[in-house]
């Protein structure tokens, strides 16, 4: 009995959930339906789309490399150790999650643009200079995509079993030991997991790269800006690259579905 009552919901329920399902698969179905698949291949190999299409993966997996460095340190001191403003701490980290991505860039200037708060020692140091560049658009996409590897690390450790952390620790493991054969290889899953969100975020960021990195063909124009660009000029360009940008969120997400699930 209670098998059929599963299969059978009430139609008080499957009215407005058909409605949402159409309300976000219809968009994707209208992309689909407008997709020049005669020419997609052409459109994906048009030097302004190539170029697009390897800045961001390049920048992306930059992105995701840095974020790795830096993202899992700071995982493992908000789940592990406690500080006065610990809270304070991790809501400032995950801010970038929620906040604008226009904000996020135009703090980014504030922050590390010529005039900005770090930016202008650095480039007075060392010359460097940030926004409107290659490695600006790797700073962009770090920060609005490194919360959701800190979010999924910190999570995993907070959950985790310490005993075998403690256990490898009485055996003589020093603390090196143990964080890369112990406690890293049990947050193995959500480390992967992190990545993988954190990699996809950072391949279809667009507001604080426009803001902080611009628009530059071949330097700074990235898959999502190339689509903003190509919607007023090439059409048929601005729908393969949507494309693009679809089937690699869709495929993320389905990879992640089952860890999802299980949480």
């Amino acid at each position: 009995m209670t098998g059929d009552r599963r299969q059978r919901p009430p139609v008080a329920l499957l009215v407005p959930a058909a409605l949402g399902a159409a309300f976000v698969v219809l968009p994707l179905v209208g992309l689909l339906q407008r997709a020049p698949w005669g020419d997609l291949v052409d459109e994906l190999t048009a030097p302004v789309v190539r170029d697009a299409l390897a800045l961001s993966l390049v920048t992306s997996i930059a992105a995701t490399a840095v974020s790795l460095v830096l993202g899992v340190p700071l995982a493992w001191v908000l789940a592990r150790v406690s500080f006065p403003g610990r809270a304070l701490v991790r809501g400032a980290v995950t801010l970038p999650m929620v906040l604008p991505p226009v904000v996020g860039g135009a703090a980014l200037l504030f922050a590390l643009g010529r005039r900005g708060l770090v930016g202008s020692w650095l480039d007075d140091a060392f010359g460097v200079q940030l926004p409107f560049t290659t490695a600006g658009v790797v700073v962009a996409n770090t920060f609005v995509a490194m919360p959701f590897l800190v979010v999924s690390v910190e999570g995993a450790l907070r959950a985790g079993d310490r005993r075998y952390e403690d256990a490898a620790a009485t055996l003589g493991a020093g603390r090196w030991a143990v964080l890369t054969r112990v406690t890293l290889p049990l947050v193995r899953p959500s480390l992967v997991a992190g990545a993988l969100l954190c990699w996809a975020r950072a391949l279809g960021e667009f507001g604080a790269t426009i803001t902080f990195a611009g628009n530059l063909p071949g330097r700074t124009q990235t898959m999502p800006l190339a689509v903003f660009l190509a919607l007023e000029r090439d059409r048929g360009a601005a729908i393969a690259l949507s494309l693009v940008l679809v089937a690699v969120s869709l495929t993320v997400l389905v990879l992640l579905r089952d860890r999802w699930l299980r949480v």
